[in-house]
């Protein structure tokens, strides 16, 4: 009778596996982003693995043994790509012995390489700082820049994965469809934003501020990667008032407490934002990611920390 019992269960924990089993794509997402954009896009046809959470800084990324096991198995890696994850990506790719993924092939897709990056470094000198020679990689928090990525990115699919090409080009269409309609709402809602400074923790806002209209004016890392110290921070509160800023902005995984401090000298709201999926409760998915950053930078520029 045990062995009976102990048999229907592991039917029942194959059926319920059943879909991961036979997905047509293994995908590897480095980041949140990347990850719900693929499970959009693949819908049922691909199995969706996200190296990365939320709440984790994308450029200090240990290379961990289960993540060069996850990558060994895949079919597609997608990534950021513009070197943010210079720092684990390449030491994965080389451990993980998976020819399918690696740079040149139809296996790996950057992100970045599907729009034009902003900021790009007059001269490369690291002691400018964590610098991104091929520009700006947060390209997520515009909701524009997305859509691009997913066109591409659903061609990528469907040349792994012929079969279910037309499968893949309706998700994205319906998703793209989604998206627009969703980027025309908060243009309205957004529109009190426009013409509004502020002050972020890292430069990872120039995107975010170019949908909305918005100047990113000052940051308070002194360099990108670089921790203030406390002169510089003494400095940027007296150069606050001249830049105008209305709030302070800082991502869900950077320490609170530099903002903070900031925002409390400065009398200016703390806003804190997702960054990208699963950075916040509100931020469960791409249409939640665009809908809570909205929703928190309103409420700070009504005074209001969050």
């Amino acid at each position: 009778m045990l062995r009976i019992r102990l048999s229907l269960a592991l039917a029942a924990l194959m059926l319920l596996s059943a879909p991961r089993a036979f997905a047509s794509l293994h995908v590897f997402a480095c980041e949140p982003e990347w990850g719900a954009l693929a499970t959009a896009i693949g819908g049922g046809d691909v199995d969706v693995y996200t190296a990365t959470t939320g709440l984790q800084d994308p450029h200090q990324i240990q290379a961990r043994p289960a993540l060069i096991s996850r990558l060994r198995n895949a079919d597609i890696a997608v990534c950021t790509g513009a070197e943010l994850e210079i720092g684990w990506m390449p030491v994965l790719l080389r451990q993980s012995s998976n020819g399918k993924v690696q740079p040149g092939q139809q296996g790996y897709f950057e992100a970045a390489q599907q729009v034009t990056l902003l900021e790009k470094p007059e001269r490369l000198d690291r002691a400018e700082g964590d610098i991104h020679p091929a520009g700006n990689p947060h390209i997520q928090t515009d909701p524009r820049n997305m859509r691009i990525v997913a066109a591409a990115l659903a061609k990528r699919f469907a040349a792994l994965d012929p079969a279910h090409a037309a499968a893949y080009a309706q998700r994205e269409q319906a998703f793209d469809q989604s998206l627009a309609q969703q980027t025309a709402r908060l243009a309205v809602e957004a529109a009190p934003l426009k013409g509004i400074s502020f002050v972020s923790y890292h430069k990872s806002w120039i995107y975010l501020a170019n949908w909305l209209g918005m100047t990113e004016a000052a940051n308070i890392e002194p360099k990108p990667g670089v921790p203030p110290g406390s002169a510089y921070i003494a400095d940027l509160l007296g150069r606050i008032p001249a830049l105008k800023a209305r709030m302070i902005v800082y991502a869900a995984y950077e320490d609170p407490k530099p903002s903070q401090f900031v925002a409390e000298k400065s009398k200016l709201p703390a806003v804190m934002l997702p960054f990208t999926v699963g950075g916040t409760d509100g931020a469960k998915d791409l249409p939640g990611l665009y809908d809570d950053t909205v929703k928190r930078l309103l409420a700070g520029l009504g005074g209001k920390s969050g």
